[in-house]
């Protein structure tokens, strides 16, 4: 084969990731405009574009403005500076806006009002007994929780709070003729329901109406001295990113609180606001939030999409909704062993949210009684609100036995939860580490020390999502129970190399970031391109949330030139350009926005006839890769790789819910027409489904009937 001499350097081959993130956004609100999907899902996946949007402009573009400040000039790696990445954002998210309002006024409020719910946007078209029903309720529930405020020359503009939905109003004194036009706000309460619905019609019709449209029409109640010229909705968007100097910090927790303090007061990077806004009014919120026009968003609608989350929960619609899907147990559990005996018989492979997450729980929970028990030690990166784990651990550590838990108090947007969870378990008496200094430690890892009649046993779970038991209900991912004495005496050295400065010499099984896994992952892919220019077997397959780092695109770029065959499953983020000759003309890349939310990562490679299997915590991202503490590690049971292979190859036929990365940079759809239909995630249920019947000694399965729950969440990627 001749050699190939496209420059893998030139920024031209790659894709900046803020545009990538933003055309995953467009992907989600494609299923707010499919048609097939029911109803209420559509408004789920609205709301998901919105808190996504969120997220995008708090985070990504704070940190480009950031870089802005301080004159930061290096290019991207599709080499694009800052001021240039902001200039394409900006008409993009525009575009996104756009299309969220066009969608949620030209399709799914008209479709809402053909099943009898009207969702009622100017409380100017409220007849007359719904208005004395909307002024009473103010009057009730919402007047006593108000602060209104106004602002002259002895009350200053008021510091506005991240996020938060506040009404402006533009108001005159009523005793002066000649008097100036003065500002006034109030906050809309968020302790309050958004959605209030309104007493039934005659004729059965439910109808609801936003809180702030409530206070709109009686804001003249809260400023009784002034008429009111004019009053519109507005919401701002802070730079939510900070950076912690750990090396000066004395104290690393009180350190990020202080930080979780000054995120409601960073620059404003996003204003929005009615699109028929006062112009006056515009102005003063325009000068006082010193904000630039490229940042104000006039919206055709309510602000903040969110709130169809919410109006998801109304009763009486379940025909508009998908079923929720039940997680099924692991047939390997399914006896009358204890955990423990199971793992003792064979590695145990979960795929949740197909699979019960209740095995991992269970582990926790039967360690901390366990008396022959001697330690658990365990990772936790985001989990629950009310984690049955972390109560366990708590229980364990009061009971006696040595918990060690790294709680990662870096974990963007969790960190105030986690402050909590860390003084829950340090008062139990758990030994709490909050993590590396400059690392954020982002593997999923437990570890359970057992005396047995044979001497001590480890028993390890390994996992591709967190120790949330809430989210495993909606998030794909992958685990491993094993008790393998070699995963044991790594999982070990983790946690010594976590909790002190001992890094083993050599590790068995894990691949560990920021130490090997950048230069394993590529030694596999450059051991694939090798046995391509020999003439062996050859094939990759890959399944992550993002990728982005230059490094391993450019091995994939020479191994697709040699003629490997690449198969990527990549739910967001992806820098890389797919089918493009002479370049990646054997790369394929899938994204598939379902109700589950994609988050696990595997990683297939054939390895001339000898294929191994690996999963883990990172994506194949810089920050994974170097700048994280993660755990990539292999499945070698030989019926546990064969389940992961299908996982892939089940994903990569998907032709209902995949989207196919284009070689222009565009997402597509796969044409249905003449094909037999695969929806990766249903298939997935039904085989979780026909295996726990199997399991019981049930084999008619032909009746069951599988829904899934929609997803949530699917921009964060740093779960």
């Amino acid at each position: 084969m001749a050699e190939n001499t496209m420059n893998f350097e030139d920024p031209k081959n790659y894709v900046n990731r803020e545009m990538s993130w933003l055309e995953f956004d467009f992907r989600i609100l494609n299923e707010a405009r499919d048609k097939s999907i029911p109803l209420f899902e559509r408004l789920k996946f609205l709301s998901i574009t919105a808190s996504n949007l969120d997220e995008f402009f708090m985070v990504r573009v704070a940190s480009l403005k950031d870089q802005v400040h301080a004159g930061y000039k290096k290019p991207d790696i599709a080499g694009l500076r800052a001021e240039e990445q902001l200039t394409l954002i900006g008409a993009r998210t525009h575009e996104l806006v756009n299309l969220q309002y066009s969608t949620y006024n030209r399709s799914l409020l008209p479709a809402l009002k053909q099943q009898g719910l009207i969702v009622v946007w100017e409380h100017e078209n409220l007849t007359e007994d719904e208005g004395r029903f909307v002024d009473r309720y103010f009057q009730k529930e919402v007047y006593p929780v108000l602060t209104p405020m106004a602002v002259d020359s002895s009350r200053p503009f008021p510091l506005i709070r991240n996020k938060t939905l506040n009404i402006a109003a533009l108001v005159k004194k009523k005793d002066e003729e000649d008097a100036d036009l003065e500002f006034a706000m109030v906050q809309v309460p968020s302790v309050l329901p958004r959605i209030i619905e309104l007493p039934r019609g005659e004729n059965g019709e439910r109808k609801v109406i936003l809180l702030e449209e409530i206070m709109e029409r009686n804001i003249q109640d809260l400023f009784l001295n002034y008429r009111i010229v004019s009053a519109h909705p507005f919401r701002i968007m802070r730079n939510a990113d900070f950076d912690i100097d750990e090396e000066d910090a004395e104290d690393l927790l009180e350190e990020i609180r202080k930080k979780l303090k000054r995120r409601q007061w960073g620059e404003v990077i996003r204003l929005e606001v009615e699109e028929k806004v006062d112009k006056r009014l515009l102005k003063i919120l325009k000068r006082e939030l010193e904000v630039e026009d490229e940042a104000i968003y006039e919206i055709d609608g309510p602000l903040d999409l969110t709130f169809l989350m919410k109006m998801y929960g109304l009763s009486g619609f379940d025909h508009l909704k998908a079923a929720p899907y039940t997680p099924q147990p692991v047939p390997a559990l399914m006896n009358d062993d204890d955990i423990f005996t199971n793992i003792r018989r064979g590695d145990i492979l979960l795929h949740h949210p197909y699979q019960t997450f209740d095995p991992v729980v269970e582990l926790i929970q039967k360690a901390a009684k366990d008396p022959d028990v001697l330690a658990i030690k365990q990772t936790l990166y985001r989990v629950s609100g009310h984690s049955p784990i972390v109560a366990a651990l708590a229980e364990a550590a009061e009971s006696g036995k040595q918990v060690s838990v790294l709680v990662e108090l870096k974990a963007r947007f969790d960190e105030e939860n986690n402050i909590i969870w860390a003084q829950k378990l340090e008062k139990a008496g758990a030994h709490v580490i909050y993590g590396l200094v400059g690392l954020k430690t982002h593997c999923k890892i437990a570890l359970v020390v057992r005396r047995e009649e044979d001497g001590i046993r480890r028993y390890v779970h390994l996992g591709t999502g967190n120790y949330n038991d809430s989210t495993a209900k909606l998030y794909t991912d992958c685990g491993m129970l094993t008790c393998h004495p070699q995963y044991g005496e790594d999982a070990t050295a983790v946690f010594n190399m976590l909790s002190g400065y001992s890094e083993p010499a050599t590790w068995n099984k894990l691949v560990v970031a920021p130490l090997w896994l950048r230069g394993r992952c590529l030694k596999m892919i450059r051991r694939e391109t090798s046995h391509a220019r020999a003439g062996r077997e050859v094939h990759i397959m890959a399944k992550m949330n993002s990728l982005c780092d230059k490094e391993i695109i450019a091995a994939l770029y020479e191994a697709s030139c040699a003629g490997v065959k690449i198969e990527m499953v990549i739910r967001g983020i992806c820098c890389l350009k797919a089918g493009v000759p002479g370049l990646s003309e054997n790369i394929q890349v899938h994204s598939i926005v379902g109700n589950f939310l994609e988050h696990a990562r595997i990683l297939y490679v054939e390895n001339d006839g000898s294929p191994e299997v690996y999963m883990g915590s990172a994506d194949w991202m810089p920050r994974n890769l170097d700048r994280r503490v993660e755990i990539m590690f292999p499945v070698e049971d030989e019926t546990l790789k064969e389940q992961v292979i299908h996982i892939l190859e089940v994903q990569l036929a998907d032709n209902v819910k995949a989207h196919v990365l284009q070689p222009d940079g565009t997402y597509e759809k796969i044409d249905k027409r003449g094909k037999t239909l695969v929806l990766a995630q249903d298939q997935f249920c039904e085989e979780a489904i026909t295996a726990a019947q199997a399991a019981r000694g049930n084999e008619d399965v032909h009746n069951t009937r599988v829904f899934i729950p929609a997803e949530a969440e699917p921009g964060r990627t740093e779960g």
